[in-house]
């Protein structure tokens, strides 16, 4: 089992939780949760990407457990959670429905982030009853549905048949990463992140991605190259709003354009010019603005900013 590398200070080491549990999904396995802020507070929940841990939301956990009931958990083979018996999309929504079922008390309404390889997640628990029942709205960080080798810009080359195939090799390579180097946080931050992500950033996304084992980034980068959610999106009825980087390579806007024709309830596209895919990390404030406005209006029963159609949003990182 791994354990979530992180920096020690600043707006990117995690905090301590209030509480630490383990849930268990439908086929055994055991996730770590850690939960943030006051127990009368509107709950947040979120899940994090591909080869990252809680760790990755730590500047939103910071902001949001203030006046949030912050619910963060490990994906599978993630952080502190063991791998378990299965890498698929169903196992995703399992635990999803495992962490609501474990931290919600029934009826209790939240509001579902997911970034990445978490939103990917919601899709696919999207028409999962415990989804149903504590859903009350969604926001999607820098993800998309399907297509994502195909899609991908991580390699400088010419769409078509060869990019995708090597971009497969390379997302779904068994290597090591290796220690945290200049070399590798400059190679990190070309795939991940936009030109201006500033060196504390890139430093604290190398921790957390280097930790990731390679049999698990392995693993799970077989899943993402065959994915296929384009009907998990159809069912995600509740109101959604998408976040989505301008520089984004790995998940590039193509995505969030399909998100916010496909949602059958969008409610914004907010687009942040020059961040790349690790929105949460990059811009982090216009994240947590969104989170927040999001639980003003679907949680607790404030005035609606978006009516049901799709605003599209510009913001300076």
């Amino acid at each position: 089992m791994s354990r979530p590398a992180s920096v020690a200070s600043g707006p990117y080491a995690p905090p301590v939780p209030a509480r630490r549990l383990t849930v268990v999904s439908a086929d055994g396995a055991r996730l770590h949760v850690e939960v943030h802020g006051p127990d009368d507070a509107p709950p947040v929940v979120l899940s994090h990407g591909w080869t990252c841990s809680t760790a990755f939301w730590a500047a939103q956990v910071r902001d949001l457990a203030a006046d949030h009931r912050v619910i963060t958990y490990d994906q599978r083979g993630h952080g502190r959670s063991p791998a378990g018996s299965a890498c698929t999309t169903h196992a995703l929504a399992d635990d999803l429905e495992a962490v609501l079922e474990g931290t919600l008390e029934r009826g209790q309404k939240a509001l579902i982030v997911g970034h990445s390889m978490g939103g990917m997640t919601v899709m696919a628990a999207a028409g999962r009853p415990r989804v149903r029942e504590h859903a009350a709205a969604v926001l999607l960080c820098s993800t998309g549905s399907s297509r994502l080798v195909a899609e991908s810009r991580v390699l400088p080359l010419r769409a078509g048949r060869a990019r995708t195939w090597m971009t497969g090799r390379v997302l779904g390579s068994r290597a090591p990463l290796g220690p945290v180097t200049p070399v590798a946080k400059s190679v990190l931050k070309y795939a991940t992140m936009g030109a201006g992500s500033a060196p504390h950033m890139v430093e604290a996304c190398a921790r957390i991605v280097h930790s990731c084992p390679r049999a698990v980034r392995h693993a799970w980068a077989a899943v993402l190259e065959a994915l296929d959610l384009d009907h998990g999106v159809r069912e995600l009825r509740v109101p959604t709003a998408v976040v989505h980087g301008t520089s984004d390579r790995l998940t590039p806007p193509v995505h969030a354009r399909a998100l916010v024709a496909a949602l059958p309830h969008c409610v914004g596209l907010t687009e942040l010019p020059g961040v790349g895919h690790m929105t949460p990390i990059e811009a982090p404030e216009p994240v947590i603005r969104r989170i927040r406005e999001l639980v003003t209006t679907y949680v607790t029963g404030g005035t609606p900013e978006h009516g049901s159609t799709p605003a599209q949003i510009k913001e300076g990182a």
